[in-house]
């Protein structure tokens, strides 16, 4: 394991749940509205100064794009448990929402009661506010299970949204990078069988706003 990816290793360690724990604080709940979801991931002013909303450093934003864009449009799905730990840490300080998007019990499908919100996230992502930015397309699974079998089922769910997005509302493929956690950071602890596991939620990068 390199130097590098051992910091990051360390910090999401730190971190725990970030993602999960964060994103519910951005938006959560049914039938949400593009112009929510919109709302929601758009990026907090950046600033390279102290009286500014977010401070930015560009060493840091030029490792974190170039890690990104080692993710884009990948042959495999997978990626390396460091790979995943550093996607944790880039994305517990962005804008995210849990649209507690569910799936078919040990399935890729996306339940029917999900879809408007699927659609609803395609019409944010073509917002002008959001298009040409980069997302994490990020995919959970519930507690039943072994391990293997989760990360793939969590990796096939957070594809399944993606092809939906490139297929039905022409979003760019390289715009969306997809992982996959498995049962790893359940939404419901206590209640880790629970629906509400099973879910995708969508993180900013914000590439694009940072590398002006």
């Amino acid at each position: 394991m390199t130097s590098f990816f051992r910091i990051f290793r360390i910090a999401a360690v730190t971190l725990g749940a970030a993602l999960s724990m964060t994103a519910g604080l951005a938006l959560a709940g049914d039938n949400v509205s593009a112009d929510q979801i919109v709302k929601a991931l758009q990026p907090k002013p950046l600033t390279r100064s102290l009286s500014g909303d977010r401070q930015v450093d560009p060493a840091v934003t030029a490792r974190e794009e170039s890690f990104v864009n080692s993710l884009r449009n990948r042959k495999t799905r997978s990626l390396s448990l460091e790979e995943r730990d550093k996607v944790a840490e880039i994305a517990s300080t962005k804008t995210m929402i849990d649209l507690d998007i569910r799936f078919e019990y040990n399935s890729a499908k996306i339940s029917e009661a999900a879809l408007p919100d699927v659609r609803e996230l395609g019409n944010a992502l073509n917002n002008p506010l959001l298009k040409g930015s980069t997302f994490i397309v990020a995919g959970y699974t519930d507690a039943v299970g072994g391990e293997a079998f989760n990360q793939d089922l969590s990796e096939r769910r957070a594809e399944t949204i993606k092809r939906y997005l490139v297929d039905k509302f022409g979003v760019a493929g390289a715009d969306l990078v997809t992982v996959g956690y498995g049962k790893t950071r359940l939404k419901d602890p206590n209640t880790p069988t629970a629906a509400v596991n099973r879910r995708v939620q969508v993180v900013n990068l914000d590439t694009k706003t940072a590398a002006k």
